[in-house]
């Protein structure tokens, strides 16, 4: 019995022994393994469910393609807020269909962060924070975020949005769902109303006095005297008084002599 014993673990060795060999020279020839694929966004949100309107913009727009290809060729890393199906259905009827290609783009890129930010790092930032779709300055892009305690807002300025799940993260890239599409001021901002021209200073209606309302005919009140008539009357007057006086005078010395 102990020799039969002896005999078949001899055998169980020499097998686990040609098994290793084996496996060793095959682990040799073997390529090594394939290395994971680059980082895809869609797949990513595909894969979590729930977010099918934000991918069709992604890929409406391209720009799923370009996130992608920022991150495969940069060690930047991304921050992206990802709005759930249910908050694009709270959106007003037609939002989405009445903006132009160019909003649609930016929209998309006012979800995106060109940093890598986690969780935590969310209390220090300063806001505003930058996004893709660019210029920070109050009626433009401005994004902020406030804390308290684990939980995060973002405020656009029109929509003040949670931070819920972390949908993934390595690093490099952090996907953040979020409960409402972030309207950024320049799209979705209503116009402030026309405002009414300033009134101008007040000016006097003036009307001149045509040539005819200059003229004596006129019968006008303030249409000055002339003058020429009168002269003419006070020379003849003269002229008859002096020549009295000239007749009354001489007349007189010529009877006396």
């Amino acid at each position: 019995m102990m020799s039969y014993l002896v005999f078949s673990l001899s055998l169980l060795a020499i097998f686990l022994h040609s098994c290793t060999l084996t496996l060793g020279q095959n682990s040799a020839s073997a390529p090594a393994p394939a290395p994971s694929g680059p980082t895809n966004i869609t797949k990513i949100l595909e894969k979590a469910g729930q977010f099918t309107t934000f991918i069709r913009l992604l890929r409406i727009t391209q720009a799923g393609d370009q996130i992608n290809t920022q991150l495969n060729n940069s060690k930047q890393g991304m921050t992206v807020f990802a709005p759930t199906d249910n908050a694009f259905s709270s959106l007003k009827a037609g939002a989405l269909n009445s903006l132009s290609s160019q909003q649609q783009v930016q929209l998309v890129q006012f979800h995106v962060l060109p940093n890598f930010i986690s969780v935590s790092q969310f209390q220090t930032v300063s806001n505003p924070l930058r996004t893709q779709a660019g210029d920070t300055n109050p009626g433009d892009f401005p994004l902020n975020v406030t804390t308290s305690g684990n939980q995060v807002n973002v405020s656009t300025g029109i929509v003040d949005a949670t931070v819920g799940n972390t949908i993934y993260t390595d690093d490099e890239l952090a996907i953040y769902q979020v409960d409402k599409v972030l309207q950024p001021l320049s799209i979705f901002a209503s116009p402030s109303p026309a405002t009414a021209p300033a009134p101008g200073p007040a000016t006097l209606n003036l009307k001149k006095k045509s040539p005819a309302a200059l003229s004596p005919s006129s019968g006008s009140d303030d249409a000055p005297a002339d003058k020429s008539g009168a002269d003419s009357v006070n020379g003849v007057a003269v002229l008859g008084i002096g020549a009295f006086w000239f007749a009354l005078r001489y007349g007189c010395d010529v009877r006396y002599f």
